[in-house]
């Protein structure tokens, strides 16, 4: 028995239907992520302020975790690792703060340093300029000096009708009376701290909430792990887990491999500015080495603290030349030798995710987005390794 309808009852097609759907979901993707990336870019010291809180709080998990084994309160382990955290964070202020003031005192050579240079540069910018004038013009137009105007000759009668008639009469105008006004006094100081805080009064205002939104993620980890966990059903409970470590896995060894690599940099950057004398090596060498790890432009960044430095005691070009060398090729082999293997094997990142993510979160955030856009990616890559719908994705974005 045949079971083909008749044409006139044939069901109607639902092609354009589901092409009508299909397209208004994608409309509302593109519009969902259009407002997802202003919300970033509008709320950026808010994110970058969560951001940084937790990849700190990542950081300090497993130093917590040692306390806590030690039979302490999650909430006093969690104290002790802030305050020895925020210890350290004052020493190292507080070395960088000393050199900082003997940097004030030099302030007057550097500043004499500074115009010595410019006027040699202008000098020299000078002799080049005629010398170029000398080979480019003939002798012939360089002999030839333009004589100026002679002065018109004056006769007797006209000096003495220029006698005769009387000078005319010019108007004096009134004197402007000053406009008085009269200002409260403000102390300079106070205008200056003022005028400066209030440019970076949000930031600030967000890093001061850093210390405790570290603290809370510590001692509240567990809690919020379970409550994190209530928003799924059983079977995507394991999934949310393995994502959760494996982000916190993937963050903690970006983090320890670029800290590990950034201070293997800065000691041997330290010991050749000490090598030959540089002032305010103990500061110079620490910031040349983590700035060369900065994507793209780490090496103008790391070789600009030195360069500056050795302007306050060096005359030698040769000095300032073997310095250059020295940060380049110290950059060359973090970056192409080191690099890989201590940090780019647990990322997992190809190069053409790694650029858009650099240019992508730059655009956004601006120089904190680029210290922050590879771990982020790495983050996002992490996640859809352990969701199997979003597998693809994960492989999209590795190498």
């Amino acid at each position: 028995m045949s079971t083909t309808l008749p044409p006139s009852i044939t069901p109607p097609a639902v092609t354009p239907a589901l092409h009508s759907v299909k397209a208004g979901q994608t409309s509302i993707a593109i519009l969902a992520a259009a407002a997802g990336i202003a919300l970033l870019y509008f709320g950026r010291v808010f994110f970058i302020t969560v951001v940084i809180a937790t990849v700190i709080a990542f950081l300090l998990d497993p130093v917590v975790t040692v306390f806590v084994r030690l039979r302490l309160p999650r909430a006093v382990a969690s104290f002790i690792v802030c305050a020895i955290a925020l210890l350290i964070l004052y020493l190292l202020g507080l070395g960088v703060y000393t050199e900082i003031s003997s940097f004030m005192e030099d302030l007057p050579t550097y500043s004499q340093r500074m115009n010595e240079i410019v006027d040699n540069v202008a000098t020299r910018a000078d002799q080049v300029e005629k010398r170029a004038y000398q080979f480019l013009v003939p002798k012939r137009f360089q002999e030839t000096q333009p004589q100026p105007p002679a002065p018109p000759v004056e006769t007797k009668n006209r000096r003495r009708s220029t006698k005769s008639q009387p000078a005319p009469f010019e108007p004096i105008a009134p004197p402007a009376i000053p406009e008085v006004r009269i200002h409260a006094e403000q102390t300079p100081l106070l205008t200056y701290v003022y005028g400066y805080v209030r440019s970076f009064y949000d930031v600030l205002l967000m890093a001061s909430f850093v210390p405790f939104l570290v603290y809370f993620m510590l001692s509240w980890r567990d809690h919020m792990r379970r409550s994190f966990f209530y928003l799924f059903n059983d079977p995507d409970r394991h999934i949310v887990g393995k994502s959760w470590d494996g982000v916190a896995d993937m963050v903690r060894a970006y983090t320890i491999g670029n800290f590990v690599l950034g201070l293997m940099l800065a000691i041997l950057s330290s010991l050749f500015f000490f090598s030959i004398h540089l002032p305010y090596w103990p500061v110079i060498g620490p910031l040349s080495g983590f700035l060369s790890l900065v994507p793209y432009v780490g090496l103008p960044l790391a070789a600009v603290p030195p360069l500056l430095a050795g302007l306050i005691r060096y005359n030698e070009p040769a000095i300032y030349l073997m310095m250059l060398i020295v940060v380049a090729v110290l950059h060359l082999i973090a970056l192409n030798l080191l690099y890989p293997k201590v940090v780019g094997s647990r990322v997992h990142l190809n190069p053409l995710v790694v650029t858009i993510a650099l240019m992508f979160w730059g655009t956004l955030w601006g120089g904190i987005g680029l210290v922050l856009g590879i771990p982020i990616t790495a983050a996002v890559k992490a996640f859809c390794d352990n969701v199997s719908s979003l597998q693809g994705y994960g492989k999209l974005l590795g190498d």
